[in-house]
């Protein structure tokens, strides 16, 4: 009898009798408000569609989501079974609001942006519970991916004429770093969607996404968001064209880059080189300084309230310039204190730990092994990208830490159903060569 992979989670997962019986109408009903709080949160269309501006989507989507994480009790998987980087986005949760009703600045304010924080959570348990195949993993992901090429797309036709695309999609999208900031987390997602197109169409249609992103981030002129491109893109070549053997991407990637800089990147060497190069009345310089000043003001912060900060969202007013200070670490750190900075950086450490564990794989079929790769990239973005950007409570990095919760226990579960079969057809065998052995397999753990 082959040996079957069992680990703490997945054999709780099973009773006497198998897996736990799965209630299908609950299961159906909470994705689809997942889904729906996707769309809202990624896409924003009450910014852009001017009706739906009156009527409160996210408080609705959020508060169905919230029902549906009630009512997922009848799920194979359990709040139970939540995984460890959870509990450490909860105490993470917990820490800010400790420092919001312990606030020097403004506790008010505090609190009520810990509030809108702290529906990540839900999510994050909602998509461990209810994402229990790839196929539902790729559906979030499109959600995800399709939501930042429309809004990209709506931010160029609108903003067209302004400088950077400044503030033409509001919230999370109003300043132009965190645009091309979501720009390049979904970039690797939509060549995933690229590679594991069956058809031409489709992937004409993800090439098209790239072709839309890549210039809207040159139009943003973010040295950041540049920086995280360069940074992120290597990673996606390194996993996309040198391990999967796809050298045209490479080719590709080259080629658009040199273009798009050649045509578009006039105004982000300008802002590159006020970094070094100190020009009277340059805004580009003047803001270099300005966060050069805030990043020290930030360490101030820490220095004198290294325990619960001042506050989430509250290093606006403390710094009394009403600016944030541009490095998502230093921002965690300040506005919840030194403990939530560990909770934030253990919350990806663990996310990287599953990506690690997963690559170690040599059985996993080729659309987990790619997605495995996007996830791996967009972290690796976001990881370098928050050492320039005020990102700490933005939610797609979280999405991508939950995505690698999923297909950890998808994998684990898989094991335990059947032991894998070599694919019959020998070009489909080769695609999976090119990562490795299928008949070797690691050993995978899920740990709470």
């Amino acid at each position: 009898m082959p040996e079957l992979l069992q680990t703490e989670s997945t054999s709780s997962l099973r009773s006497k009798d198998g897996i736990t019986p799965v209630s299908k109408r609950e299961a159906v009903s909470g994705f689809a408000f997942l889904i729906a709080f996707f769309v809202v949160y990624c896409a924003r269309p009450e910014d852009w569609i001017g009706p739906l501006y009156y009527i409160p989507l996210a408080k609705i989507t959020a508060g169905g989501a919230m029902l549906s994480l009630l009512l997922a009790g009848k799920a194979k998987r359990k709040l139970s079974h939540l995984p460890r980087e959870g509990y450490y986005l909860a105490g993470l949760i917990a820490v800010l609001f400790l420092s919001a009703f312990l606030s020097p600045v403004w506790r008010g304010g505090a609190f009520m942006h810990t509030v809108e924080f702290a529906k990540i959570i839900v999510i994050f348990g909602l998509v461990f519970l209810l994402v229990t195949s790839i196929e539902r993993l790729r559906r979030l992901i499109f959600v995800q991916v399709v939501s930042m090429i429309v809004v990209t797309l709506v931010s160029m036709i609108k903003g067209w004429h302004t400088p950077r695309l400044e503030g033409v999609i509001g919230g999370i999208y109003s300043n132009a770093n965190d645009l091309a900031f979501a720009i390049v987390l979904a970039i690797p997602f939509c060549l995933g969607f690229l590679i594991t197109s069956k058809s031409l169409l489709g992937k004409i249609g993800w090439a098209l996404g790239i072709l839309i992103m890549l210039p809207a981030l040159f139009m943003t002129a973010s040295r950041a968001g540049f920086i995280d491109l360069l940074i992120a893109g290597t990673v996606c070549l390194w996993h996309f064209g040198v391990r999967g053997r796809r050298f045209y991407l490479i080719v590709a990637t080259v080629f658009l880059g040199g273009m798009l800089f050649l045509t578009m990147g006039n105004r982000l060497m300008k802002r590159f080189e006020a970094i070094s190069e100190a020009t009277e009345g340059d805004a580009a310089y003047g803001s270099y300084r300005a966060r050069k000043w805030l990043m020290v003001k930030a360490l101030e912060g820490i220095e004198h309230y290294p325990v619960l900060g001042v506050g989430a969202n509250n290093f606006l007013t403390y710094s009394g310039v009403w600016h944030p200070v541009h490095m998502t670490y230093l921002q965690i750190a300040v506005e919840g204190g030194i403990p939530a900075l560990i909770l934030y950086l253990l919350v990806f450490k663990r996310g990287f730990r599953n990506l690690r564990q997963l690559r170690k794989r040599k059985d996993l079929p080729i659309d987990y092994v790619v997605f495995v790769g996007a996830i791996h990239s967009s972290l690796i973005g976001f990881a370098v990208g928050a050492l320039f950007s005020p990102e700490a409570y933005h939610f797609f990095p979280f999405f991508s830490v939950a995505y690698t919760s999923a297909m950890i226990a998808i994998v684990a579960e898989r094991d335990a159903e059947a032991p894998p079969e070599p694919p019959s057809d020998w070009r489909v065998r080769r695609k999976l060569t090119i990562y490795g052995s299928p008949a070797k397999r690691s050993p995978l753990t899920v740990s709470r």
